[in-house]
């Protein structure tokens, strides 16, 4: 076992719509955390009948545990003969050599408790080490899973609460799968081997050891639901408190700045607190169960010591028979206390398992025909066709959009705030689909081509470049990973990023910061378009890449940006309208719709959106500069 394999925990069937979210409350039972449980340990099933056989074999040891002893009461010092299964050990041992029967039960015994203990050893390894593989299978699942939803889920769900499912949530069910669900196995195989030899001791006392177990059981399933319930709160709370955590320290700049450290103590302590509150509520809930099971099975134990006091004495039960009923009953309340402690934990899973299914059964990816197809390398003709598209029905964003971009043009787009200008550059590379009409790229509608194509042909340069923690190599080889090193320092050297990234102290193998946090955003900017331009791709969206820089970053970036730009069709997002001045073609947006199209100069000339945008930032640049003069 040296990998793990991938699997279908949840058996959907993706329609290709978006469907509403499980939400956390969605109850779901016992026996749906036990097919969980199946499917996930199905990839091992060789490494589980291993563990199976072992458990079998640790178990008949625990049912033969008594019996040397009862030989030794009943058959050693109290002179009994040996019951007619082992009357064959009379001639091996003879009523004069009782001692020696004695020094072979006391062997027996140790062979027992070895062979059990080396059983158990073996199953208890096993076992953890396909809850490993299992918990590795279910992470990667989810991951895969999130990795493909559409962001409309990442709009609606909050990061923190999502790692935490991620983490926590998958530990539990590893836990469960490592050891509860074991231990549940054996004591189920325990309380029915110990009921057969319980009958056969005496009928009588097993009846009344049965009598209560129905009680116990009833109350056990009350105080399961009321457990689950606290459960559920309390991972509610530990999530709100990952997200706590999560949201102030990757803000911890902007906390510092603004000198609100207070204000986020304060939040965490307030969560904290929740959690506190509920983790001992759930405590108290989960305290209540243990002492009521004890007295219960105190009260069989002193039943069956008083009925068995008299059967001994009036000869009807021999002392040895008593003790090992007494030690199979005990043993027998042992697993059912045991599972009604268990209870809890299987509780725990069960909340996790909720949460887990959750975000597995959300149906928000954005769906891929079976036939979709590779569409090869684009030029870069694009067509809104009639294109409308809503963040939620309530409120449109898009109506009826219609352009075309031709190959090799620059274009710019432009609007007021709420226009829909990022939502056309989400709809090109399908971060998300139209409600209705359709997107045209080369005359092919992009919904028959497959994702990952698609996305391909698409070059983006954002205006906060995002940078992961690594080397600068590996930021710029994030476009393309198969990139060889001459591509990367090529692309650094378009992006006029070679200059400063060999004047760090280890160049390209320079470690950036979290988010790219050691470095200046002209120079994050500077590897973002490196990054476009070793992708090497047809289609080029800028988003305002210039707009958080300085002049001298600015004009640094732009002559990167125009090497980047020749011969591809590029689509500008301004909010700066200077940069798109000398576009091919600017895409005026207002209220979700195409206002008007041209350049600038005809715009200009039509004296409406584009030119009561061009003269306000005019006006207004004029007003900043009198002020700051």
């Amino acid at each position: 076992m040296t990998e793990s394999k991938d699997i279908d925990i949840t058996g959907i069937k993706t329609d290709g719509k978006m469907n509403t979210p499980l939400t956390e409350d969605k109850e779901r039972s016992f026996f749906s955390l036990m097919i969980l449980a199946i499917k996930l340990a199905r990839p091992y099933r060789k490494w589980v009948i291993f563990i199976l056989v072992a458990m079998l074999i640790e178990t008949a040891m625990s049912l033969l545990t008594p019996w040397p002893l009862k030989i030794i009461i009943d058959n050693v010092v109290g002179r009994h003969p040996l019951p007619g299964s082992l009357k064959w050990m009379d001639d091996f041992f003879p009523a004069e050599s009782k001692f020696q029967l004695a020094t072979v039960c006391a062997i027996v015994f140790v062979g027992i408790a070895a062979i059990g203990s080396v059983a158990g050893y073996i199953e208890n390894f096993y076992n953890e080490s396909v809850a490993q593989y299992v918990a590795n299978d279910l992470r990667r699942k989810m991951y895969h899973h999130l990795q493909r939803l559409s962001l409309a889920y990442y709009d609606s769900h909050q990061t923190g609460k999502l790692l935490s499912t991620i983490t926590a949530d998958v530990s539990t069910i590893q836990d469960f799968a490592s050891s509860t669900l074991l231990n549940i196995l054996v004591d189920a195989l325990t309380i029915i081997g110990m009921l057969g030899l319980m009958f056969y001791l005496n009928s009588g006392f097993t009846l009344v050891a049965l009598g209560v177990t129905p009680f116990l059981l009833f109350f056990v399933a009350r105080f399961k639901k009321a457990m689950k319930k606290a459960t559920r709160e309390v991972r509610k709370d530990q999530s709100n408190m990952f997200t706590v955590l999560q949201q102030g320290l990757e803000s911890i700049r902007a906390v510092n700045a603004f000198g609100r450290q207070e204000l986020e103590e304060d939040r965490l302590k307030k969560i904290s607190q929740q959690t506190v509150d509920a983790a001992l509520h759930a405590r108290k809930v989960k305290s209540a169960l243990p002492p009521f099971v004890a007295i219960v099975v105190s009260v069989c134990t002193a039943l069956v010591l008083w009925r068995g006091a008299d059967l001994v004495l009036t000869k009807a039960m021999t002392v040895g028979a008593l003790t090992v009923f007494i030690w199979y009953m005990n043993r027998f309340f042992s697993p059912v206390q045991d599972l009604a402690k268990l209870t809890t934990t299987v509780a725990q899973a069960t909340v996790a398992l909720e949460r887990i299914q959750a975000i597995l059964e959300t149906d928000t990816t954005i769906p891929q025909k079976i036939d979709a197809q590779d569409p090869g390398k684009l030029s870069g003709n694009i067509v809104f066709e009639n294109v409308c598209f809503a963040y939620n029905q309530e409120s449109p964003v898009l109506h009826n959009a219609k352009f075309a971009i031709s190959c090799g043009q620059r274009i710019g787009i432009c609007g007021p705030t709420g226009s829909g200008k990022s939502t056309v550059v989400s709809l090109i590379a399908r971060f998300y689909d139209p409600t209705s009409g359709r997107i045209l790229i080369d005359g092919k509608d992009i919904s028959d081509m497959t994702l990952d194509a698609l996305r391909g042909q698409i070059g983006f340069v954002l205006q906060d470049t995002v940078l992961f923690y690594g080397s600068i190599r590996d930021n710029i080889a994030y476009g393309r990973p198969g990139a060889t090193e001459d591509e990367i320092i090529e692309a650094a050297q378009l992006a006029n990023a070679h200059e400063f990234i060999s004047k760090m102290p280890h160049g390209y193998d320079t470690l950036v910061g979290e988010r790219g946090v050691t470095l200046s955003g002209g120079q994050k900017q500077r590897i973002g378009i490196a990054r476009a331009v070793v992708r090497n791709s047809p289609i080029l969206i800028l988003d305002e890449p210039t707009a958080s820089l300085d002049t001298e970053s600015e004009k640094i970036v732009m002559e990167a940006l125009e090497k980047l730009m020749i011969g591809r069709t590029v689509i500008t997002i301004a909010h700066r309208l200077s940069t798109i001045r000398d576009a091919d073609k600017i895409i005026v947006l207002e209220n979700g719709s195409v206002a008007e199209e041209g350049t600038h100069e005809e715009l200009m000339a039509k004296g409406q959106v584009y030119a009561e945008l061009c003269n306000f930032q005019d006006w207004t640049n004029h007003s900043l500069r009198n002020t700051v003069n």
